[in-house]
């Protein structure tokens, strides 16, 4: 997602941005005996718009699930609600949706980190996969092993896994192959749990 004002646009009003309530919420998908639950910052535009996660049409989180031998298929969005068949959950650090991460607001992101320390808590998955380096840093701030792989904190308990970010404009990660080695690497640490 990229943060860039455009300059033609006039400023939306407050509660709606590109047609979209800001209001909307993705539904977490979880359920207790998780293997892993996935943790994405916040939804895009899209995926408040149609209601499934990772719903950006060029978005390859659900190719990367396939591809790593996370899933057995390749969903589309909106069987997002399937990941629960292979005891994968996903849910958002923070539920308002925005055209990038960049409009969210400091006490959103820490509001968010404490919701998700106690829906972890109260979950207990196996693992957790925090879909973002930058996010690995919102949720534990005090994180020291930078980049991505397995970490030494726990979040309420449960191990930490970073994947990177799947969007297209992840400069750090260009290709599908970059993140894929990462996708795969959580396959086997799950697998090794």
């Amino acid at each position: 997602m990229s943060g860039s004002r455009h300059p033609d646009r006039a400023p939306q009003p407050a509660g709606r941005r590109a047609g979209v309530a800001t209001r909307s919420r993705l539904r977490d998908i979880t359920a207790p005996g998780l293997r892993l639950l996935f943790v994405g910052i916040n939804p895009g535009l899209r995926s408040a718009e149609i209601g499934h996660h990772f719903g950006g049409r060029t978005n390859p989180f659900w190719r990367l699930l396939h591809a790593s031998g996370l899933t057995p298929v390749v969903l589309p969005p909106e069987e997002d609600r399937r990941l629960l068949e292979w005891r994968l959950g996903i849910t958002n650090l923070c539920p308002r949706p925005t055209r990038s991460a960049d409009e969210l607001t400091p006490a959103e992101l820490a509001a968010g980190a404490r919701t998700l320390a106690r829906k972890v808590a109260r979950l207990q998955p196996a693992g957790v996969a925090l879909v973002g380096i930058t996010l690995y840093r919102r949720v534990l701030p005090g994180g020291v092993t930078p980049g991505p792989g397995a970490k030494p904190e726990r979040l309420a308990g449960a191990p930490v896994f970073v994947v990177p970010n799947p969007s297209g404009l992840n400069a750090s990660f260009p290709g599908f192959a970059h993140k894929l080695v990462w996708f795969e690497r959580l396959r086997e640490w799950v697998d090794a749990r």
